[in-house]
Formats: structure tokens, sequence, C-alpha cells
């Protein structure tokens, strides 16, 4: 295995586990081409246990109990266990997950599920509870490199091909993988598969051979993912934060991912009254506007619309106040006895209401100097509690 020194490092408790042959149940949580079923292949082979695998994909509860009655079978496996490696863990639907619960907690099946969405978000409570959730990074450039070496010194890989390849072309296809070695491996496999062999008998793969091979470098953004949210939350966090250049990278990661232009001129309009507020409050006309006209616009001209905007709001001088004043008084008037209006600012539309107080009193501020007066608008309780909404 290449990368992922933070689980599996000789002082980790993963690596540990795998070694000695003790592992319990686990979630792989990672982008594609991490290392996620690489690693189960890696268990099968050390393990003593009976392993199998299954995909979410093409299989049901069905083939779950066909791997429970086999662990379960001592003239088979004395055990009476097994490891049930689960592809793409998160598109099993809940009566699914339900079914492995059981066995699971009996100690029949050591899941390992991966997954390249959320298991917080995706997989049965239980189950995760049951299970180490551990975290696979996209690997580094260097690791990704030395993937690619390997595989052109393996027999197992192209070194029967006589491939030659300068160590900085090889760089720039792991560079180009974004950290997804299956991406990169592939790319190189077929640079390797299209070139033709020299008058020496040596396959020649030079930069423009390998760009061409090599897919297109992809925005790491699901639309529909975990990385939507993450996108979205360091987009509005950037803005918050005053940083025009990550907001607009942020952005554009969104609209290349196939973001709807509209859901991210809401966001904006939303952190131009929650973050920017009274500091600005020209950036809330600024952001609805924007709203308004990628709306009749389109993309792809929508993306200067959205770009503006976005640049304006994290210019723009900070103020949260009016986003803290309406949660505190939503908590106060939710939790709170607050009192009763005052009486000389209630309404007093039909002829006898006045008799009874209502109105009663009332200075109207224009006119006084200034247009302001001194007079009580919070209820009594209100005053008690001393709710000042500052800036």
């Amino acid at each position: 295995m290449f990368g992922q020194e933070h689980i599996l490092g000789k002082d980790k408790i993963l690596y540990r586990t795998i070694k000695a042959d003790r592992l319990s149940s686990i979630i792989l949580w990672g982008p594609p081409g991490c290392g996620k079923t690489s690693l189960a292949k890696v268990i099968s082979n050390t393990t003593k246990n009976k392993f199998y695998k299954i995909n979410a994909v093409t299989s049901g509860v069905g083939d779950i109990k066909r791997v429970v009655e086999e662990a379960q079978n001592l003239l088979l496996n004395p055990s009476g266990k097994c490891i049930l490696f689960i592809d793409e863990i998160h598109r099993f639907n809940k009566l699914q997950q339900d079914a492995l619960l059981p066995f699971v907690e009996n100690g029949t099946i050591i899941l390992i599920g991966a997954t390249t969405e959320n298991p917080y978000f995706e997989v049965n409570k239980a189950l995760i509870s049951r299970s180490m959730v551990c975290k696979l990074e996209p690997l580094n450039i260097d690791d990704v490199y030395k993937v690619l070496k390997n595989s052109l010194e393996s027999e197992e890989g192209l070194k029967s091909f006589n491939v030659k390849i300068e160590d900085k072309t090889l760089r720039k296809i792991a560079k180009t993988s974004d950290g997804d070695v299956r991406n990169a491996l592939n790319g190189l496999e077929v640079a390797v598969l299209t070139t033709k062999m020299d008058e020496n008998g040596y396959i020649n793969i030079t930069d423009e051979i390998a760009k061409e091979s090599v897919q297109k470098r992809k925005v790491i953004f699901d639309k529909n993912g975990d990385s939507h949210y993450d996108n979205v939350s360091a987009f509005i966090k950037s803005m918050r934060g005053s940083d025009p250049d990550a907001a607009v990278f942020y952005l554009a990661r969104a609209i290349a991912g196939g973001e709807d232009p509209m859901f991210l001129a809401r966001r904006i309009v939303i952190a131009a009254a929650e973050d920017v507020g009274m500091a600005n409050p020209n950036a809330l006309a600024v952001a609805t506007s924007a709203m308004q006209a990628v709306n009749m616009v389109g993309m792809p001209e929508a993306r200067i619309i959205l770009s503006e905007a976005a640049v304006y709001v994290a210019t723009s001088k900070k103020s949260n106040a009016s986003y803290l004043a309406i949660d505190k008084a939503l908590f106060d008037v939710n939790s709170k006895d607050t009192g009763e209006i005052p009486m000389h600012i209630r309404n007093a539309p039909a002829e006898g209401m006045s008799e009874f107080g209502y109105g009663g009193g009332y200075k109207y501020p224009h006119d006084y100097p200034g247009h302001v007066v001194e007079q009580q608008y919070l209820p009594d309780e209100m005053l008690r509690h001393k709710i000042l909404y500052k800036r």
C-alpha cells in the first residue's frame, strides 16, 4: 500500500490490527482511487478468516444470507465468522443494512464497508456505532508517482512492455490524477498500449503522449455528493472570511461541477444579509440584483454576475448583528414570558377602543426635533431582560 500513513503507519491501530489479524468492523471512507478496495485486498491476503466480497449495486439481502450460512457452517469454516467486504455500501438501502446488523453484532460478520459518501449520512447509525470509521485521503503526487513507478517495474504490471518514460513525465501523470491512482494507472496503461514500439524494442512515452492519454484534470466536486456540502461550506466561509480569491475559487469549482447557478446566487444573498448586514446594507441589494440577473441571463454569462456578487460580499465590511438579533429575539419569544405590547403603541382602529387605553399617550416621532422621541416600545418584561440587539 502507498499513502494513507495517517491510518496505515506502523504505529497506527489499523496497521496493527491487520497484521495481528484482529480486525473489527471498519468503514473505509474516501474519494475514488484512494485505495479502499486495495486495502480490502491486503486484508483478504493477510487474514485467516474466510473473506467474501460483494458489491452493493448488484447484491441484496439474499447474498448476505448466503455469506452468513457459509460462515456459520463449522465444517467449512471452523471459526464460525468471516470478513465481508461491501463495496459502495452507501448504495445499500435501509432494509439491506438492517439485515447485516445482527450478524455484525454477534461477530459472525466482520464488516469492511467502502464508500465515497459520508457514512454518517449514508450508513445505518447502528452499523456506524459498531464500526471504526477510517477516512482515506486522496494520495499526494509522490505516492501516485511511486505507484506508477512500481507498475512499470512489476512483472504483474507493465514491465514486459519495455517502457521508457522520464520521471518528469511520470510526475505529470501523477499530478493530473488529483490523487486518484486508478485514473493515473489507466492513463499510463492507455499511453503504453496505444504507442508503437521503436526500432530498439522500446515504447517511448513523451509528454505529448501522456497528455493525450490521461483524462482531463477532473474537478473533485459532485453536486449530488458529500463534496457538494464541503464546497458550498467553503464558498460561504470564504465570503464570510473576506477572502475574495478563495470565494471565486470555490465558486468556480461549483460551476465546473454543474451546480445550479440560482442555488449559488441564493447563497450569496444569504451571506450578504447574515455576514455583511448593517456594515454595508447595499450588499443585500447587490446580491439580490445579481440573483435576478442570473435568473434572466442564465449560463454561461451568469458566471460573471455570480463572481461580481461574491467578490462584493467577500470584500465588504462584516457585521452579523441582524442575524444575532433575530435569533435572540426568536429565542426570547419562544422561551420567555415576554409580556404584553405597551398600550400606547397598540392599534386603535375602531371608535371606542381609545377609551380602554389603546394608543393613548403615543408620541408621534415626527412631531419632535430630529424625528426622535423617548418612549417605551418594549413590553415591561423585556425591559427587565434588557435585550438590546446591538449593531
